[in-house]
Parts: C-alpha cells; sequence; structure tokens
C-alpha cells in the first residue's frame, strides 16, 4: 500500500494540529489494545492511525471526546447533588431549633471572634494567663550568693 501523506488526511481533519492530536490519540488506543479497522502491513501504530483517519474507519468525534477526558485533570461527577440536597436539609433542620435556644455553631462562632478581639487589645507581646516575671523575681529557692560544692 502506498504512503499515508499528511495531506490524505487533511481533507479529514483541517486542522493540522487536531489531526496530530486525534492521530496520537488513536495510537494510544491501538497500543492500549483496541482493535484495527485496517490491516497492519507491518507497520507502527502512528502510522496506522493516520490510515484509518485517511480511510475514516474510525470516528473522529470519538477520538476527540477521549482525547479531552484523557487530558482532563478533574473529571466531574454526577454526585454532589445529594450531598448539596444533604447540606441544605441540615442547614434547614439546624434552623429548626426552639427560638430561646440559641445555636452551638453561632456560640461558638462568637466567642472565637471575642477571643481574638481580646488577644489584639493586649498586643502582640502580652501573653495570656499570668504576669511575666520581672528580673527582680526569682523562680525557685533563693541565692545567697553562696556556691553550692558538690
Amino acid at each position: 500500500m502506498a504512503r499515508v501523506t499528511v495531506e490524505d488526511c487533511v481533507l479529514k481533519v483541517p486542522n493540522r494540529f487536531e489531526l496530530v492530536m486525534v492521530a496520537a490519540q488513536r495510537s494510544r488506543d491501538i497500543s492500549a489494545g483496541s482493535p484495527l479497522t485496517v490491516e497492519r502491513d507491518n507497520d507502527k501504530d502512528p502510522v496506522i492511525a493516520l490510515r484509518e483517519i485517511a480511510e475514516e474507519t474510525v470516528d473522529i468525534d470519538e477520538l476527540n471526546d477521549a482525547l479531552i477526558r484523557g487530558l482532563q485533570r478533574h473529571v466531574e461527577i454526577d454526585e454532589p447533588e445529594e450531598e448539596q440536597q444533604d447540606f441544605e436539609m441540615s442547614v434547614f433542620e439546624m434552623g429548626q431549633g426552639d427560638a430561646d435556644q440559641p445555636m452551638v455553631a453561632v456560640d461558638a462562632l462568637a466567642m472565637s471572634q471575642e477571643n481574638e478581639d481580646e488577644a489584639e487589645a493586649d498586643g502582640p507581646d502580652a501573653q495570656v494567663g499570668e504576669p511575666a516575671n520581672t528580673p527582680d523575681e526569682q523562680v525557685g529557692e533563693p541565692d545567697d550568693g553562696k556556691i553550692e560544692e558538690t
């Protein structure tokens, strides 16, 4: 059989870049074990892919879809709709509590904001708890100036 030229394939896929991408995808499919639609004739996978494209024995739209799926990093799954409904339902149920009883989440948020406000008011060097020791104060036993012998 005659050699496949790019001109034969450009008639089927007008954009040369797209032709290269589609042929590479088909070549990967052939390497992965996909059945051939033309005879091998001792040709390598890229040549077989180009011959299949030129003879229109493969669906180019299918190859484009497979190419896009292969290059996607994030694949969307249809399951988040159920999770969104569950989340909305739990938020709705949280709001159904007794009006006299405050919500725990709101109290926790308010307390954390109060703690942050207090920390900012004390300044960056202030420590929470007991005041810092002054140099006059000594921690532990008083020192009489005597050196202990061991």
